[in-house]
């Protein structure tokens, strides 16, 4: 189709495409029933052409960047010819459906205008549970994909407008929290209706014949823009890799690796050496693994880059089968858009900032939190995420990394909840929520200090661990910077032994029983940026007093004397420390 395509209009169409992602997002926030959505915004909003390319989602989680094509897609291929308008398709399953993992299930209602399918507004939510081994879905004891949850194949929920009661009834049976699933659906299904809308509505104001080029062009904008990023990475093969040191149960010596490769304009990211799949549920998708390379990719160069399928053009992203960003079936997968994801857009930053040293940034430290699931006083069901406990992210030039940020797949998008409104809907009371002193990754541009988190839990309850950050440094620094420390997880029981208080440490990963405790977390620290010896004496003292940096800290890492007071800088001192 040829039509002349007025670039003022076709910014205000990339505009306004952006602008109903954002409005599908506050429809979900707003009428959401669980407060992983309400709260914490663990969905992604985004819209698809009539070809299953994403072209917009300017609302939502990175880690879902790159996996919403592949899930329209399977659409499209098991409906061919089946799409009709009013019809909502569901699916979640990472192997045949395009999904990443189970928890995200994709609501997908295609758009039609003038009698012709245009587009899907679609939007990607990560449900408090779907049955499976463990309450909350997070099933470290999980060796098969069949022991995480119910896999959803494409399905049509709703078809020609009517509801298809029979799944519904079917997908309410496979979840400990049918109330919040039946609302938090409702809320999904209610934000693609407002995206076909909005959406319906441009394409009128385009014409049907034009919006497609229209849609096509915003692509090709995007992909103009990326590639001045390729051409500023230095020619040549880039590697890297990202040590692997379990498997959900025992200790390995595994790895991510990578081999960057930048020619003629285009980037070659290939896998190959990768560590096998292996036997827990860290395996990584398809889907999720474009993702977590697409979100290395975007969030290494300029943040104003479009996010659409079309940015990515030059990019082949070769996965080796049978590894761990790749495996094959039944291999479980429900931790991956956590860990293995962040494990790769880590190995991605390590081998772009070879390329392109000035760009480059130090590594985010890993997770320590467990998922507590019980019983409330009056007999319901509770699935409570413990991630006030946050780890924190790494520095770059020019900025300190942030403190208690989250996951690093989520570069803040994932919000903290409200500790009060937690205390609200669980049988809870939190003792602290703090930053940690001296977990930080010491450079001229720290790392971010992670949590020392406490919560008393007042019933008996189940705690699925997922703490990849418990131990050794899960960070790294980056141009002389230095990783921040290492996470500790740990109980104390209400029901004290003989000898006093019965303290138990956690584990990295595992399902365990105990009855009423208090839960406390001390969550790893950013990697640093630079040189620490070359910070700011005055931003060192100004984090000594801020609680961040230790006065042996900074004497024995930033060589910065702190007086006597505590209060203002020895610069006699300090020169001698620095000489």
């Amino acid at each position: 189709m040829s039509v002349a395509l007025d670039p003022v209009t076709l910014a205000l169409v990339q505009n306004r495409l952006d602008h109903i992602s954002h409005q599908m997002g506050w429809v979900m926030t707003r009428t959401a029933r669980s407060p992983i959505f309400s709260q914490s915004h663990d969905f992604s909003c985004f819209l698809a052409d009539a070809r299953g390319t994403l072209i917009s989602q300017a609302d939502g989680i990175p880690i879902h960047t790159g996996g919403g094509g592949f899930a329209v897609r399977a659409i499209l291929r098991d409906f061919a010819g089946r799409i009709e308008p009013e019809d909502v398709f569901l699916l979640n399953d990472p192997y045949t459906a395009g999904g990443n993992h189970l928890p995200d299930w994709v609501i997908a209602r295609p758009v039609f205008s003038g009698g012709q399918l245009m587009a899907f507004a679609c939007n990607r939510a990560h449900q408090a549970d779907i049955g499976g081994g463990a309450a909350g879905t997070y099933n470290s004891a999980a060796t098969e994909i069949f022991h995480e949850g119910i896999r959803l194949p494409v399905l049509k929920l709703i078809e020609k407008g009517k509801t298809r009661a029979d799944l519904w009834q079917l997908l309410m049976l496979n979840t400990r929290l049918p109330e919040a699933l039946d609302g938090d659906l409702r809320a999904m299904i209610g934000s693609t209706r407002i995206g076909m809308e909005r959406l319906v509505l441009l394409i009128e104001e385009l014409g049907v014949d034009k919006a497609p080029a229209f849609f096509e062009a915003v692509l090709d904008h995007a992909d103009r823009r990326f590639q001045p990023c390729i051409a500023r990475l230095a020619h040549g093969t880039w590697r890297a890799e990202e040590r692997i040191d379990n498997d959900c149960f025992e200790p390995i010596d595994g790895k991510i690796m990578v081999a960057l490769t930048v020619e003629n304009g285009k980037l070659i990211v290939d896998f190959a050496g990768t560590t096998a799949q292996v036997k827990g549920f860290k395996n990584s998708s398809i889907a999720n693994s474009y993702s977590a390379v697409y979100m290395a990719l975007a969030s290494f160069f300029e943040p104003d880059l479009p996010r659409n399928e079309g940015t990515f053009r030059h990019v082949e992203i070769r996965l080796p089968e049978g590894s761990i960003v790749n495996p094959r079936p039944p291999a479980p997968m429900t931790m991956n858009t956590v860990f293995v994801a962040h494990e790769i857009v880590h190995v991605m930053w390590k081998a772009l900032g070879e390329a392109l040293p000035d760009r480059a940034s130090a590594g985010w430290s890993k997770a320590v939190h467990a998922v507590t699931a019980g019983l409330q006083p009056d007999g319901s069901r509770y699935v409570m995420f413990q991630w006030a406990g946050a780890p924190a992210g790494g520095g770059v030039e020019g900025r300190d990394g942030f403190h208690l940020i989250g996951h690093l797949i989520t570069l803040g998008g994932l919000t903290l909840p409200n500790l009060e409104v937690y205390e609200q809907l669980y049988p809870v009371h939190f003792k602290r929520q703090e930053l940690r002193c001296d977990s930080a990754g010491p450079g001229r541009f720290r790392g971010g200090a992670g949590a020392d988190y406490e919560v008393e839990v007042a019933t008996p309850a189940d705690y699925a661990y997922r703490g990849e950050g418990v131990g050794t440094p899960s960070s790294f620094g980056a141009q002389g910077g230095r990783a921040g420390i290492g996470g500790e997880v740990m109980l104390t029981l209400a029901t004290p032994g003989a000898n006093g208080d019965r303290h138990v440490d956690g584990w990295k990963y595992g399902v365990h029983r105990f009855g009423p405790a208090t839960y406390r977390s001390l969550s790893p620290g950013g990697g640093g940026f630079g040189d620490p010896r070359t910070r700011d004496p005055n931003r060192v003292l100004r984090d000594v007093r801020d609680g961040i940096v230790s006065v042996a800290s900074a004497e024995r890492d930033y060589g910065v004397a702190i007086a006597a007071d505590g209060r203002s800088l020895d610069a006699e001192r300090t020169a001698r420390l620095r000489a």
